[in-house]
């Protein structure tokens, strides 16, 4: 991996998405691709983002039968990303066969990082309470997730930075925590509940964060983001 710092290109087409990039003077920075943009470019804009040397993590969130995901997976090895996803809820099983795939269609020389997402930043105990009957607190679930992960192969979990000492302490200090929910102090939380600035993110064991609208959305986007890692390494460690 390039960086501890992934920038969400949250942006409707590779043209908004590189446009934003060359602007913002961000050539080489790491990156999260989404749903929204895999889904309109396809392929072709890992290829673009890997000729101009962004990292990337791939982020899908596979959800679906075991062997459906074993064999996506196994295509999406090709692609040679930093990291890939699936969402924990598919469970131990889809979980295992997702690692899998990755392994058998990965080149011999890459090394793509399977990550589970646990709880989505967007919800909280509530949700998942109410809406979900998913019964405990985020936490609780956050860290059992990670903990039957961590069994069937995966590298690391999404979780968000308010979980990730207990993920650690559950599964080990080389597991890897990617933390989305990353707001500079003076930037608004929008749609996500379990939010933290950069400082709190590394005393708290997050090893990997991921940033969108505070910087795709500040005034001057590369201050924001070089704020973001200025702020990460002034963090003490736990």
């Amino acid at each position: 991996m390039k960086g501890n710092t992934y920038l969400a290109l949250d942006f409707t087409s590779w043209d908004e998405a590189e446009h934003f990039l060359k602007e913002n003077d961000l050539h080489g920075v790491p990156v999260k691709v989404g749903m929204e943009l895999f889904y309109r470019e396809g392929p072709r804009i890992i290829e673009k983002l890997k000729a101009n040397d962004h990292g990337i993590f791939l982020d899908l969130k596979l959800h679906d039968i075991p062997t459906t995901v074993m064999k996506a997976m196994k295509n999406l090895a090709r692609l040679e990303v930093d990291m890939v996803n699936v969402h924990a809820l598919g469970g131990s099983e889809m979980i295992n066969r997702a690692k899998e795939g990755l392994l058998s269609g990965s080149p011999a020389s890459h090394d793509t990082k399977l990550i589970a997402v646990t709880v989505l930043t967007s919800m909280d105990e509530t949700a998942l309470n109410n809406e979900l009957k998913i019964p405990g607190s985020v936490a609780d679930n956050a860290t059992h997730f990670a903990g039957f992960a961590a069994e069937n192969g995966a590298d690391g979990v999404v979780c968000s930075v308010h979980e990730a000492s207990r993920v650690k302490a559950a599964c080990g200090s080389f597991f890897l925590t990617v933390t989305p929910g990353i707001r500079l102090q003076e930037t608004d939380v929008n749609d996500q509940r379990r939010v933290a600035t950069p400082v709190f993110a590394k005393e708290n064991g997050a090893d990997i964060l991921v940033v969108g609208r505070t910087v795709t959305q500040a005034k001057d986007p590369k201050t924001a983001y070089l704020q973001v890692q200025e702020e990460w390494g002034h963090g003490s460690t736990p």
